[in-house]
Order: structure tokens, then C-alpha cells, then sequence
């Protein structure tokens, strides 16, 4: 039984609705027919608010279905233009818990990488910058814990390419914990990946105020091996 919308609510106004994403949970529908977080979010302003009809929700962005944490939806779509044009021009901050098995390098850095998404495979390649639709894909992180196999990185996305993070920390020689598509050795028992998005920041659409919402990181091994700071 999936835990309740209703209890994963991170932020809710007029205009935007910010929920807790669970690891292996869709965000929007695909061939696989299962339920997605989208049709979800419907349901709950159609019942919480008693709206006739079809419901409007938007969704502001993605992330990876067997990644966790925090994913906006838009409630008008006045909203969802403005949110849509912040991530375009880059008014828009992510940033992630990852947990790889390997140190990094170095204890902070950015990577720049080119590359490129095999749509057929679902997965992205680091490649030349010569190459044939490549795009810059960049990235800071640094590493904000270690426990006794693992190590606790923040990621701040300065682009946002498909599968960046996964990639470009493998490339680093980090994969994260659980990604076999990117080179881990083995899987999570509940098929997750150890990457949350942990923190958005923006201005509002409308209000024009800071908001800035944290979903709480996940629990269980390995994730109760490190605090994280509130």
C-alpha cells in the first residue's frame, strides 16, 4: 500500500502542490500502464477540494522513476507557463542526495561532460564534444558524509540533461548505489536507485516570494547511516 498523497505533501497553495515522490512510483504514464503520480495528484485536488469535472495539474518537471523526492506540479496553468520559463532560463535551483560506494577525487568539484541519449537503450553516454547531438551536461557536488561503505553527495544541477547525474557521477568513477544501468554491481532490494531530490528553490510564479522546500531524505539502510542537516 503506497503511502497517502495527503501525507507527502512537501508545499500546497493556490497555484503550485509539491509532494514527496516515492522511489519506483511514475511520475506521468507510460507504456507500462501503471498508476502514475500525476493521475494521483488529480484524484486528490478533484476529492480534497470537491472540483466537478476534469482537474487541472501540470507537471513542472521530471525526475527518474526509481529516484525519490521532491516533484512540483502546477495547479493553474498560469502557474505552470511561469515554472516551465524559470527552468528555461535557469531561475530554478535542484539539488540531490546520491550514495556511492566510491570516494570522489576530489572532496568538491564541477563536472562538464558532453553527452548524448540513446533513445532506444533509455540511458545517456558521456562522449566527445564533437559528437554528433551531444550538449553540455554540468554539475557541482561534494561529499557531506561517509559512513563505513558508503559516501553522501549533494549535487547541484547546473543544466538538467537526461540521466545527468547518474551518468556524469559514473563517468567520475561513482556510480550510485543501486544503478546497474550506470554501472553498479548491484541492484536495491526495492529496485531503487540511492538518489533523492532533496531540495528546490525558486520564486514563486505569482507571489513573487523565496520558496525554497525540502523533502525529507529517505529512511532505511543505507540512507540511516547519515544525518543530514535541516
Amino acid at each position: 500500500m503506497r503511502q497517502p498523497i495527503e501525507e507527502r505533501i512537501l508545499f500546497e497553495d493556490n497555484h503550485l502542490l509539491i509532494v514527496n515522490k516515492l522511489p519506483s512510483e511514475i511520475v506521468q504514464g507510460d507504456k507500462t500502464g501503471d498508476v502514475c503520480l500525476l493521475d494521483d495528484v488529480k484524484s486528490y485536488i478533484k476529492e480534497t477540494y470537491n472540483k466537478p469535472g476534469n482537474v487541472f495539474a501540470g507537471l513542472v518537471h521530471r525526475i527518474d522513476r526509481p529516484v525519490s523526492g521532491a516533484v512540483i506540479f502546477a495547479k493553474t496553468s498560469k502557474a505552470l507557463s511561469r515554472m516551465t520559463l524559470k527552468i528555461k532560463e535557469r531561475e530554478f535551483s535542484k539539488t540531490y542526495l546520491a550514495i556511492v560506494k566510491n570516494k570522489p577525487p576530489q572532496e568538491a568539484g564541477e563536472l562538464s561532460d558532453y553527452m548524448v541519449k540513446n533513445e532506444t537503450q533509455n540511458k545517456s553516454y558521456i562522449v566527445s564534444s564533437n559528437t554528433k547531438g551531444a550538449k553540455l551536461a554540468q554539475l557541482r557536488y561534494r561529499v557531506i558524509g561517509s559512513s563505513d561503505s558508503y559516501y553522501l553527495l549533494e549535487v547541484e544541477l547546473i543544466t538538467g540533461r537526461h540521466h545527468q547525474i547518474r551518468a556524469q557521477l559514473a563517468h567520475m568513477g561513482c556510480p550510485i548505489k543501486g544503478d546497474l544501468k550506470y554501472g553498479f554491481p548491484r541492484s536495491n532490494p526495492d529496485a531503487s536507485i540511492s538518489l533523492h531530490a532533496y531540495k528546490v528553490k525558486f520564486e514563486h510564479p505569482t507571489l513573487k516570494t523565496p520558496i525554497e522546500v525540502k523533502a525529507p531524505k529517505p529512511t532505511g539502510n543505507p540512507w540511516d547511516a547519515f544525518r543530514i542537516e535541516s
